[in-house]
Parts: C-alpha cells; sequence; structure tokens
C-alpha cells in the first residue's frame, strides 16, 4: 500500500513537472512568436513608409496643385467677372452666368490622359463639346427664339427690315480689317459675324470657319451683347440732335392672324433663297415662329420657348465657357478677336443710327423713323430695344419705341443669320 501512493506521489511530481516544462515551453514559443512578429511589424514599417510616401507624392502628381499656372487664375478672375455682372447687374443672367462658371470649370488644373479636359476625346464634356463643334445647339435656340417671337411689329411697319439689314455693315467692315491683320478668310469671316451681336450665329460660323478660335469669338459675342447697355447709349447720342431724339412715330397696325401665319413660310423661302447656308438657323428660326402663331400647336410652342430653349441655352453656355482652357485662350489672337468684335460692334450700331438718318431724307411725316431705334439693327433681343426705349424716354417720357425699336431687333436677328449664310457661301 505505502509503495502504491509512493507511486502515485511519483506520478503526481512527474505529471507536474512536466505540465511546468510544456507550459514554459509554451510561454517561450509565445515569447518566440510575439518577438518575430514585432520584428515583421517594424520591418513591415519600414517598408511601408517609403511606399506612402510615394502614395502621396503620387496623389499629388495626379492633383491640380502640381500644375496649376498663373494663367489658371487669371481665367478664374474673367469667370468670375462675368459671374458678377450676372448677379449684381443682372446683365444678360441666363449667358454669363453659365459661361462664367464655365470658365472657371474649364481652367481647373488636371492630368491629361484622365479624360477629364473638354479637348479629351471621351470626356463628358468633350460629348456636350460635340454640340457646339456640329453646330448642333445654335439652330435649338433659333427654333426657341422663334417661338417666343412676336413679328407684328415688323409686318405693321416693313420698312424697319432694313434698319437690321444696315447694321450688318458692322460685320464686313470687320472682314476687312481682320484681313489686314493677317487672319485668313476663313478665320476673318468667323471673327466679323461678332458684329451681329448675335451669339448662337457667331458659334454656328465659327464651328464651320475657325473652330480654333470658337471659345473667343462666342466669348466675346455674349460680353458684347451684355454689355449693349453700356455701349451703344453713348454712340445714339452721339449721332442724333435733341430732336431727332424726340421724334415720334406712328403707332403700329393691327396685323391678322393670316398675316402672321404666311409670314414665318415666305420669309423662310425669300430669305434661304439669298443664303442657303443659313438654312438650319432660319428654317428653325421660322418654323419655331409657325408653331406659335398656328395657335393649333401651343404644346409644342411652350416646349420650344421655354424648356428646350432653356436646356440647350445652359449646354451650349456652359461648354463654351469650359472651352476657354488658359493655355488655349490665353493668346494674342484671343485679344485680337475681343478689340475686333468691339469694333464690328460699335460699327454696328453706327451703321444703324446712320441708315436711320439716311431714310428719313425720302420720309415724311408721321412715316419717318425716329433715329434712336436704329441701334436695334443688331440682333440682341431684346436688350438693344430696351436701349432705344430708354433713351427715346430720356428726352420724352411720354415717346414709347419699344414695339418700333423690336421690328427693328427681330430683322436684326434675321439679317445677321443672312449675313452668316453669305459668308458661309464665300468662305467655306
Amino acid at each position: 500500500m505505502k509503495r502504491l501512493l509512493n507511486f502515485f506521489a511519483i506520478l503526481i511530481v512527474l505529471f507536474g513537472v512536466t505540465y511546468a516544462t510544456q507550459g514554459l515551453g509554451s510561454n517561450s514559443i509565445e515569447s518566440e512568436l510575439i518577438q518575430v512578429t514585432q520584428d515583421e511589424s517594424v520591418t513591415e514599417t519600414a517598408r511601408t513608409q517609403p511606399n506612402l510616401i510615394r502614395g502621396l507624392m503620387k496623389m499629388l502628381e495626379f492633383s491640380g496643385f502640381s500644375s496649376v499656372t498663373y494663367q489658371n487664375f487669371l481665367m478664374y478672375l474673367v469667370g468670375g467677372f462675368f459671374i458678377f455682372l450676372a448677379i449684381r447687374y443682372n446683365y444678360e443672367p441666363l449667358l454669363l452666368l453659365p459661361i462664367g462658371f464655365g470658365v472657371i470649370v474649364g481652367n481647373i488644373p488636371f492630368t491629361e490622359g484622365l479624360q477629364v479636359g473638354i479637348y479629351e476625346e471621351g470626356s463628358v464634356f468633350n460629348y456636350l463639346y460635340f454640340g457646339v463643334l456640329q453646330g448642333i445647339y445654335p439652330p435649338l435656340i433659333f427654333l426657341g427664339i422663334g417661338a417666343m417671337t412676336d413679328f407684328s411689329s415688323l409686318l405693321s411697319n416693313p420698312k424697319l427690315m432694313f434698319l437690321g439689314a444696315a447694321a450688318q455693315v458692322g460685320i464686313f467692315c470687320a472682314l476687312i480689317v481682320a484681313l489686314l491683320l493677317g487672319f485668313s478668310p476663313q478665320q476673318a469671316g468667323a471673327i466679323a459675324i461678332i458684329g451681329g451681336a448675335d451669339g448662337p450665329t457667331a458659334i454656328f460660323i465659327s464651328s464651320r470657319l475657325a473652330p480654333e478660335f470658337i471659345g473667343a469669338i462666342a466669348i466675346s459675342a455674349y460680353s458684347y451683347m451684355a454689355l449693349v447697355p453700356i455701349i451703344q447709349p453713348p454712340i445714339m447720342r452721339l449721332l442724333t440732335n435733341k430732336k431727332e431724339r424726340v421724334m415720334r412715330m406712328r403707332p403700329p397696325r393691327q396685323v391678322t392672324k393670316l398675316e402672321k401665319i404666311l409670314f414665318p413660310i415666305f420669309g423662310l423661302l425669300l430669305t434661304t433663297f439669298i443664303s442657303p447656308p443659313a438654312l438650319p438657323l432660319l428654317g428653325m428660326l421660322f418654323f419655331g415662329n409657325l408653331l406659335k402663331e398656328s395657335t393649333v400647336t401651343k404644346r409644342l410652342a411652350n416646349t420650344a420657348a421655354n424648356p428646350l430653349i432653356d436646356t440647350v441655352n445652359i449646354l451650349l453656355c456652359l461648354t463654351v465657357g469650359i472651352s476657354t482652357q488658359a493655355n488655349v485662350f490665353l493668346t494674342q489672337e484671343s485679344l485680337l478677336i475681343f478689340g475686333l468684335g468691339a469694333f464690328a460692334f460699335m460699327v454696328a450700331t453706327t451703321g444703324g443710327v446712320l441708315f436711320t438718318k439716311f431714310m428719313n431724307i425720302f420720309l415724311k411725316g408721321e412715316n419717318k423713323i425716329n433715329p434712336l431705334i436704329g441701334n436695334s439693327g443688331v440682333s440682341a433681343v431684346p436688350d438693344s430695344a430696351r436701349v432705344s426705349q430708354h433713351e427715346g424716354l430720356r428726352y420724352d417720357p411720354t415717346n414709347h419705341l419699344l414695339m418700333h425699336a423690336m421690328a427693328a431687333n427681330v430683322s436684326g436677328v434675321i439679317g445677321s443669320a443672312v449675313a452668316a449664310g453669305v459668308l458661309l457661301s464665300f468662305l467655306s
């Protein structure tokens, strides 16, 4: 019995020793594993640190901070100025605000190859810009303009159509000057159309004659459209005397529905026979007007005059703004284009006012035309007509010229499109 107890005691001791030994071994192994893990972590950290730095450097390389230039900041100021004019002074906000924001968007620096820029194939902006380059947006704008325009004032006094034709003299004078400055005939024609003060027409013709200048030409045209209230009044006051400014015109007559319906049909035939290349613009303009005047397609007319033209205007103005990337826009040619555009616009205003005075030589009594509406021969609808109205009320608070000025203004829309078609005929 005593031996049996000793045997169990020995087994217990051996079991205890074995257990202790295994525990120590296990702790030792765990310690070794922990030590190895710590060593590996240190090694991995040492290896990760250069990768992290390289990653940060790579991210910085693809960010805008690595490639931004002072030209980008100059364009930010241009875009901000347009937005300021739109919000603070309400100068053509539907045009200048999207253009100004587009200028900022277009000058965010990026790494080429990421399909971000408007000139990179496959980018979203490049697809949207397709409508500008291929002349898709301008005819749609003309469709909306036609659906919004009432030609009654023109139909009641057709001779005012000559004012719209006379104002196009600015286009052809600018064409000559541009040629003298060394521009090619195609480039000169695209630049000259700025004198019509019609943004969609300027984009349409420049997309065909000088796509490399489309951004500068469009920005110039829309800028001068917005600055009509600043540019035109001094010229009008300089070329007229007090007696002419208070001249009263015969009230417009009532125009029948049949006349309103027939006008877009015969207007289309006459103008496009004279200038076939202008068919996309004039065809959509007169079609939109027929939708309005027929009174049986009110839904189509309302769609063209509201959601459609607003949507196209957003796409057109935004993409035109984005196209003004600093490396493309900030050139000597762009400055010349702005100068020629101002010259063309001032000559167009002058031509309209002087031609009105010339017409008055052959007119008598109430048939005479107040020269203050001569400025409305340009295509800046309805801003030029509003300037005529404002200047007329300035010298005679009871002399309302708006309806007469609108007749000349809508004539300017047609006239600038015809002039564009003529230029395309000769220069394409």
